[in-house]
């Protein structure tokens, strides 16, 4: 995805998985600074040349993972099963304990389960979830984001850079003619060249998720579309 506004809704979503295009039409660049929704306006259009365009939809979130629960006061009688809209609370953290992101306090994420709206280890860690139980998630970068791929870095011409972000570390955000977006991390500043990390944020890191199931309503699974 593009990254959801709706609070935290960004780090539990299904992650889409790259995609590699040979071309790709122009694209748009934006400067976020320190890594949050702030952009500013259009820095510069793009035309990557054949080859060079390397689009991956970023969604952060849990595939496989390890799930234990934590002393919780569970309304009984109320589980997460399928068809079910869930409300949670969650806080985000990386192996150090840095809280990565949090909702805490905040408007939940609201998902419905069975409708992989969130990626497969997390839908199945909440199944049979209780309102008001709460799970401590550990997800390994197998079972995550995957390990950083070095087919996910890609070096283009200095002069399609915007000059106010080439620097290390600055992210940057494309968008193709197709409507599919990448937030792309520069790596390195060569004299001629950028180099630009299509890596997803998360990969290669461990996830450790505190989850609180706030609300359990009925609801009816969509039909999933045929793959």
């Amino acid at each position: 995805m593009g990254y959801d506004k709706n609070p935290g809704r960004e780090s539990l979503m299904q992650p889409d998985g790259m995609q590699d295009r040979s071309t790709c039409g122009s694209c748009w660049l934006f400067l976020i600074l320190n890594r949050t929704a702030w952009r500013i306006r259009v820095m510069a259009r793009l035309a990557f040349p054949r080859g060079v365009c390397f689009v991956c939809v970023f969604s952060l979130g849990i595939m496989g993972s390890q799930a234990w629960a934590e002393s919780s006061t569970p309304d009984a009688g109320v589980t997460v099963a399928a068809g079910n809209v869930v409300s949670l609370e969650y806080t985000l953290m990386l192996d150090d304990q840095s809280v990565l992101e949090s909702n805490v306090g905040k408007e939940p994420m609201t998902y419905t389960q069975g409708a992989h709206e969130i990626v497969p280890g997390l839908e199945t860690a909440m199944e049979g979830m209780k309102k008001g139980e709460r799970k401590h998630i550990v997800v390994a970068p197998a079972d995550g984001y995957g390990p950083l791929d070095p087919e996910a870095i890609r070096e283009v011409k200095k002069d399609l850079i915007p000059v106010a972000a080439q620097k290390v570390g600055t992210q940057l955000q494309g968008q193709s003619g197709d409507g599919a977006t990448a937030f792309p991390i520069v790596k390195e500043v060569k004299e001629d060249t950028v180099v630009l990390d299509f890596n997803h944020p998360l990969a290669g890191k461990t996830l450790h998720f505190d989850v609180t199931v706030l609300a359990i309503t009925g609801g009816a699974v969509p039909a999933q579309p045929e793959k």
